[in-house]
């Protein structure tokens, strides 16, 4: 069956799918948390986009609902950064809540937050999953007794593998001599078990391990083993090996909330301050399907629970509250990986690492070479903060001091000329928020100490309940150097750019929203994909249809222009227009009480002048089974797509396991089927399991010259996961 036949399909389908709509009942509060998730998958699926890569764990992102769905909120108890830590609420509208607070007392029930400012019903529902209304408040003081008694404890583990063969395993020996970086050194198999404790949100306890496909799994013995070449030269080669279980630990202490100590962490955390120039580890969201989230939510120092093996710090954090102030202190400590190009050799025989050309961020050590790298440097941090709050004003400033114990070379080029290099690297800055009325100005300015300067400037004004308008002008000069920043930006770092973005949100009826945005950018410098200043442009638009409680429905378009290299008789690089343009129809229905229908057409246009045209189609089709009182649910999708080449390629979020996510990028021409059923065997036991599964019609080699290579026309991967809870 070709594409104009599934689309076809799926056209009739939509109308077939909204004469359903009046037989079928749904319960409020599954179908607020299914417009939650929508939102947020829109939202990974822009970021996966802009970080063109489908392997960032990006889960510490969708924590924080997965915790506030498991302990709600009390509205008439939270803090102000509790609901700012939510991501659903504006400033202004958490600002109207407090007020509301402090003038007529508690709340009554959920919906009187109709009666405050910018509180519409579509609000209230897209939060109702994670708050509740009660005058029964827990108990003030924290007792060590009540926590062992009414803590919880969860251990998850996962085991996932690409189930097809695979050209980095079982490699002859005589190619291994020959080739030492040839292989994998262990199996296929992904695994990660966590186990974790958590009292309330006031006390945290975490220990996690992880290897990676390729790794290895193994206690005790050798780092490095000699082994004999075997071809009759009487050489030896080196092969690492991993001596210590899993490739990957990770682990925290923490208490939240407890008199005067807001946050305390020893172990692993991430640090988010301001709106992300002087010190954000971590990713975040920025340009996204809500031009609203523009502005940065800085929630400090958290505790941290994913397995990106990079995006993080190791050692102690804490805040405590003095009156309006709030004090931080942070230090961190750690081996991370990097390509050495000079060192020395000790009287002991160690290798002592004085140069490295580059700093390794993929987390994978299952090669000789990545063996190799792993952990050869030290990376110390230091940092702080201090904040000014007051109900609609905040004020802080925030320092951070990086020391490597080994100079950072980097091969000389034009485009990274200004980039970091050396051994140390101090930044500082101040932010500040103020919400007056239904407007709330926000920014950050910050140096490094190369005397570069990074600024940002935001406004979002509620001119109406219906309407709201967004405005941020960035300014990164091309010497600011800061390898822990994380600002909305088109570069991966906040560094030689300048852009002015205009965002809005109109409600138009009761079931009708537009949003959209601008984001108009310059970059005063080279970067890696264009050898001359340059320019470009992101424009967003998307029309949300809620006809009724049972259909939801978007229509989506997108237009991006930039500038990037290309070659002219392989002689000299110029830069030319690169126009991206996608356009996306999506429809979500409640067929019965407990089957849900979403369905999803996307086009995609390239356009580059030395190069012909691309367009990419993809259609999307899932069934989601979920019963009250059932212990089984089940997800399938059935995915055909059609592109030329990887370059129109289509981002599609599906659903996964659980604390887990999957944003494939579908490419060439196929089809992608995927499975999951979820059981809950008691109350305390949950599994999941998984099957994906591209299937292509004109790839028979799958990642062709790689270690991963499958000469087969599909590639297919299991998910498996436990879940207990005691």
């Amino acid at each position: 069956m070709n594409i104009k036949n599934h689309l076809l399909i799926i056209v009739v389908l939509c109308f077939c799918l909204k004469s359903f709509h009046a037989q079928a009942q749904t319960d409020t509060v599954n179908k607020n948390n299914e417009q939650v998730d929508e939102l947020i998958n829109q939202n990974i699926e822009l970021l996966t986009e802009q970080l063109q890569s489908e392997d960032g764990d990006l889960t510490n992102l969708t924590e924080t609902w997965t915790y506030y769905r498991n302990h709600p909120l009390n509205l008439n108890k939270a803090r102000r950064e509790e609901l700012t830590d939510l991501l659903l609420l504006t400033d202004i509208q958490i600002n109207n809540l407090l007020k509301h607070r402090e003038k007529n007392g508690y709340l009554i029930s959920m919906y009187e937050l109709q009666s405050i400012d910018g509180f519409d019903l579509l609000t209230i529902k897209k939060i109702m999953p994670f708050v509740f209304v009660s005058d029964q408040f827990d108990a003030a003081f924290f007792s060590v007794n009540e926590m062992f008694k009414d803590g919880k404890h969860e251990f998850v583990s996962r085991f996932q593998r690409i189930l097809e063969p695979q050209a980095g395993y079982n490699v002859k020996d005589s190619i291994k001599n020959l080739k030492p970086n040839s292989y994998y050194l262990g199996d296929p198999n992904r695994v990660f078990a966590r186990y974790s404790f958590q009292y309330n949100n006031n006390v945290s306890f975490v220990l996690a391990g992880e290897k990676d496909a390729g790794e290895q799994f193994g206690i005790g013995g050798s780092k490095i083993d000699s082994i004999a070449s075997n071809d009759g030269s009487g050489k030896k080669r080196a092969m690492y090996r991993q001596t210590q279980g899993f490739d990957f630990y990770s682990g925290h202490i923490a208490v939240r909330n407890i008199r005067s100590v807001k946050t305390l962490v020893v172990g692993d955390f991430q640090a988010m301050f301001g709106q992300g120039l002087t010190l954000w580890q971590g990713f975040g969201f920025g340009k996204s399907a809500s031009a609203m989230s523009i502005k940065r939510s800085g929630v400090g120092i958290k505790p941290y629970r994913s397995f990106d093996e990079n995006r993080f710090f190791r050692g102690a954090a804490g805040t405590i509250r003095l009156k309006d102030f709030e004090i931080t202190g942070m230090a961190s400590f750690k081996k991370i990986d990097a390509n050495a190009v000079q060192s020395d050799t000790l009287e002991s025989g160690e290798i002592d690492v004085v140069g490295v050309s580059s700093l390794e961020i993929s987390g994978l050590h299952n090669t000789n070479a990545l063996m190799e790298d792993k952990g050869i440097i030290n990376q110390t941090v230091l940092g702080g903060n201090i904040a000014f709050n007051k109900r609609n004003f905040h004020i802080a400033a925030t320092g951070q001091n990086m020391n490597l114990n080994a100079e950072l070379i980097k091969s000389p080029s034009l485009y990274n000329k200004f980039d970091f290099q050396g051994r140390s690297n101090f930044v500082g800055g101040l932010d500040y928020n103020y919400v007056f009325r239904n407007a709330n100005l926000f920014g950050e300015f910050a140096m490094s100490s190369s005397e570069g300067k990074a600024f940002c400037q935001g406004l979002i004004v509620a001119l109406d309940p219906k309407l709201t308008f967004a405005a941020h002008y960035r300014n990164f000069e091309r010497n600011f150097q800061n390898l822990f920043g994380n600002a909305v930006s088109e570069n991966t770092l906040p560094q030689n750019e300048r852009s002015l973005y205009l965002g809005m949100e109109a409600k138009i009826f009761k079931s009708l929203t537009l949003s959209l945005y601008m984001d108009q950018y310059q970059f005063s410098w080279l970067k890696s994909t264009a050898s001359a200043p340059s320019s470009g442009r992101d424009f967003f638009v998307q029309l949300n249809y809620t006809p009724t409680k049972k259909i939801d429905m978007y229509f989506r378009v997108r237009h991006r222009t930039k500038f990037v290299n290309t070659t002219e008789d392989n002689f000299y690089d110029y830069v030319e227009p690169y126009i991206q343009q996608n356009y996306r129809y999506n429809l979500s229905a409640q067929i019965t009480p407990d089957i849900k229908f979403k369905s999803r057409i996307e086009y995609t246009h390239i356009d580059q002048v030395s190069k012909a045209a691309e367009n990419g189609v993809a259609f999307i089709q899932d069934i989601i089974y979920k019963r009250m009182k059932f212990p089984f649910s089940f997800t399938l999708r059935y995915a055909v797509f059609d592109t030329r080449s990887f370059t129109s390629r289509v981002y599609a979020y599906e659903n996964d396991v659980l604390y887990s996510y999957s944003v494939p990028a579908l490419y060439y021409k196929g089809q992608r089927i995927y499975g999951i059923v979820n059981w809950d065997i008691t109350r305390n036991i949950e599994i999941w399991v998984r099957v994906a599964s591209t299937i292509y019609d004109n790839q028979p080699v799958q990642s062709k010259g790689s270690l991963n290579e499958i000469n087969a026309y599909h590639k297919t991967e299991l998910k498996l996961q436990l879940r207990l809870k005691f």
